[in-house]
């Protein structure tokens, strides 16, 4: 049985691997770990070395398969870190040439050759990002695990009208109409695809029935001035993670960013002589914003004094190890507590409601509904026009006077 935190071992065998885990070595250490985990993953990387020398394998084919049977045969794979550190130390491999990179599986049934070719017409003729061709993959991938059988016609002709309508039904059942919108969205881009290569005679995404969506029928939630106020100053800027957060919290707050436009936010969007930064936004739209002087001086704080040293060229970085990126889903736990140390509790609490909060102060001083798309990045002005029920002040000069007793006005 192996211990917790293995006991030193000697220098790995020399050669090509010797010298890739050294490199795999320096590789941590600029990304921010500490040096016990170093020494940690040092030793890890050593036994699994002078492993692979004893069963005498080809390093340049050492592959997930390779780690999972070391894993399994020595006895290691108690120890969470191991996989971990494994995984990384072959990719670095792979990334410095030692290891040959494995090529990716061709797919070999008909059902996941028409996958991949959707998957790449969704990359390349739609542009559509990873996250929503991972969607519209899973749910094309239901449909075809239902109504396609491998030895039977091909997919387009083995789902009917029918089966479609049948198909949503089933899988809609509970589900808030906004994510039944998403189904159909993704099925319909789908069947659509098979319409446009000639596998169908009809457009099968016509059979759809329409997911009734209200507009503006609800409040977007928000926080009055005061309370925004509230919550920025419970970041406590004495400490890294508290300037991280303000500076984040400001963004959001004063520019209205989306989560994954502050994740995305690069050391060069920030153009510090012209006062403004470039905002990579939804649908790969770019936007330049002007750099608020409050705003600038909580991200110069952040870098100069906070930000800790790492080749990643994101601003905003994991303060522990890999010090790398914040990724988008990040953002929203650290705006939700900071309302909950402020003591607010929106009906819907994360990034977004700072969005919010700033259209409705923005309408609630004057400002236009171009100014406000602007600022936010809508391309649609119905987008926008779901702010104009939040002016209640505005909405109670034209309204009309309740009747009174008897009907009168």
């Amino acid at each position: 049985m192996c211990d917790l935190v293995p006991a030193a071992e000697p220098d790995p065998p020399t050669g090509v691997l010797e010298r890739g885990i050294g490199s795999f070595v320096e590789a941590l250490s600029r990304r921010g770990y500490r040096a016990v985990t170093i020494r940690y993953k040092r030793r890890t990387a050593a036994r699994f070395a002078r492993w692979v020398v004893r069963r005498r394998l080809d390093v340049a084919k050492i592959d997930e398969t390779t780690v999972r049977v070391f894993l399994a045969r020595e006895g290691c794979g108690r120890n969470r870190g191991d996989p971990r550190t494994l995984r990384d130390l072959l990719e670095h491999l792979r990334s410095t040439g030692v290891t040959s990179r494995r090529e990716p599986e061709t797919p070999r049934s008909p059902q996941a050759l028409l996958q991949a070719q959707y998957a790449t017409y969704l990359r390349v003729e739609r542009a559509l990002d990873e996250a929503t061709i991972s969607q519209y993959l899973r749910w094309s991938s239901g449909l075809l695990g239902e109504y396609y059988s491998e030895g039977g016609p091909a997919p387009h002709f083995a789902v009917s009208v029918h089966d479609v309508a049948d198909f949503l039904l089933r899988h809609s059942r509970g589900l808030a109409p906004r994510t039944v919108r998403s189904i159909v969205c993704a099925l319909r881009s789908f069947l659509r695809f098979l319409f446009l290569r000639g596998d169908t005679q009809v457009d099968l995404a016509l059979s759809f029935p329409t997911v009734r969506r209200w507009r503006r029928t609800a409040v977007h939630p928000y926080l009055r001035p005061d309370e925004v106020e509230r919550m920025l100053a419970t970041c406590d800027r004495a400490t890294v993670v508290g300037r991280r957060d303000h500076a984040i919290l400001l963004l959001l707050a004063r520019l209205g960013l989306r989560a994954c436009e502050v994740a995305s936010l690069r050391l060069e969007d920030v153009h510090w002589r012209s006062g403004e930064i470039v905002v990579h936004g939804k649908g790969k739209s770019v936007q330049r914003l002007p750099l608020l002087p409050e705003v600038g001086a909580a991200v110069a704080l952040y870098l100069q004094d906070a930000r800790p040293r790492s080749e990643c060229r994101n601003v905003f970085l994991r303060v522990q190890a890999p010090r790398v990126g914040l990724h988008a889903g990040a953002i929203g736990p650290i705006a939700r507590h900071a309302l909950v140390r402020a003591g607010l509790h929106p009906p819907r609490a994360g990034s977004h409601v700072l969005r919010h909060s700033l259209a409705t102060t923005m309408i609630r001083s004057g400002a236009s509904m171009a100014e406000i798309a602007e600022v936010l990045g809508h391309r649609s002005p119905e987008t926008t026009e779901t702010y104009a029920k939040v002016d209640f002040e505005s909405l109670r000069a034209v309204a009309l006077p309740w009747p009174g007793s008897g009907g009168a006005l």
